[in-house]
């Protein structure tokens, strides 16, 4: 499994009131017993709008975590290309748009998002309610590459979702708890337009959110998605996140066929000198038809 979209709130690290609330401390150590019934390989720790462009928590989160593990970052509008490029050494992969919790200027976002697809082949993931999509789908069509948070949020912005979906944006199947629509109806149309798209996160900690991530989450994408559960669950967000491809080892079939035992040597052919050789009074000639 590859967690694509989860949060770390280390109080080692500064963190920022949003909208007046504060988020409760969610610590690696935290995440890991939360998500210790699943073989986690890797996922993205996304920066949220407590953290503002603070870096040092990333740092250090990605350097606990290991292989396997990125970060997608929110960043000063001025942040230099050397730090961009430092920033890609250590992980980082993408950067977030919080055009829900945060105002910015969009245009400014956009011309620094492809300036660090240019730089380090960034792309971008936007965290925005479905009822704006329709408004600055002209803006981030534009992007390079695109992934969409929590499935769209709404019902409303679907359609442009799954316009953009048809482009080659992906998106996060996460914070079921967050949304407003049917999530199995809304991952059905989206696995329907891209195989490829849907990314599977769990949303960890689930701040503010209706309720946090469920195990039966899971199990409501395998009923949705079949077959593809493993493109999903991980295939996907490996590909996007420009992470080697995982080598699963193929069951071994526990009833295999066996081969049938021999009884004794097989016949060996015949030498060419044994092979009766017929007489010319054999051959008899097919008669003359006129």
């Amino acid at each position: 499994m590859f967690d694509a979209h989860l949060h770390i709130f280390d109080p080692r690290f500064p963190l920022a009131e949003n909208e007046g609330h504060l988020p409760d401390v969610f610590t690696i150590a935290d995440y890991r017993k939360r998500m210790s019934r699943f073989e986690v390989g890797g996922g993205a720790v996304v920066s949220g709008s407590f953290q503002g462009t603070d870096q040092s928590y990333l740092a250090a989160a990605l350097a606990e975590l290991g292989e396997g593990w990125v970060g997608v970052t929110r960043l000063d509008l001025d942040a230099s290309d050397d730090e961009i490029i430092e920033l890609d050494r250590i992980g980082v992969r993408a950067l977030r748009f919080n055009l829900k919790r945060a105002a910015a200027d969009i245009t400014d976002m956009t011309l620094q998002a492809l300036r660090a697809y240019e730089l380090v082949g960034w792309h971008v993931e936007v965290y925005i309610d479905g009822q704006m999509l329709a408004s600055l789908q002209p803006v981030i069509s534009k992007l390079p590459a695109l992934s969409i948070d929590h499935l769209g949020m709404s019902d409303e912005g679907l359609p442009y979702l799954l316009d953009l979906v048809d482009r080659g944006a992906r998106v996060k199947a996460t914070g079921f708890g967050r949304v407003s629509m049917n999530v199995a109806t809304t991952l059905r149309r989206i696995h329907a337009v891209n195989p490829e798209a849907l990314m599977f996160g769990t949303d960890l900690p689930g701040t503010r959110a209706g309720r946090m991530f469920k195990d039966s989450d899971v199990e409501l994408i395998g009923d949705v998605v079949g077959t593809d559960i493993f493109k999903v669950l991980e295939d996907n967000a490996r590909a996007f996140y420009r992470l080697p491809a995982r080598i699963r080892e193929v069951p071994a079939d526990p009833n295999p066929t066996m081969p049938l035992a021999r009884t004794e040597y097989p016949t060996a052919p015949p030498s060419h000198d044994a092979i009766p050789k017929p007489e010319a009074t054999d051959t008899i000639p097919f008669p003359i038809i006129e």
